[in-house]
């Protein structure tokens, strides 16, 4: 069992040593994590667009269907 988790964490290591961080080992601060902020700020307001165009889509069907039952 022991040899198994030694395996594992050996693997582990030898992965993430390929993974590009999304930083600089050589800055400092703020800096070192500019891309990673960027990126999370392309995500927000992806996500900021879609809903807000989900919403409204949702809010016209609802006014069509409801208009078109209403007796």
């Amino acid at each position: 069992m022991s040899n198994k988790i030694t395996t594992y964490i050996r693997e582990v290591r030898a992965e993430l040593a390929k993974v590009q961080w999304p930083w600089d080992d050589s800055e400092r601060g703020f800096k070192r994590y500019k891309e990673l902020w960027d990126s999370t700020l392309v995500v927000i307001i992806a996500m900021l667009l879609v809903g807000g165009y989900i919403s409204f889509f949702d809010f016209v069907t609802i006014n069509v269907v409801g208009y078109l039952t209403h007796p």
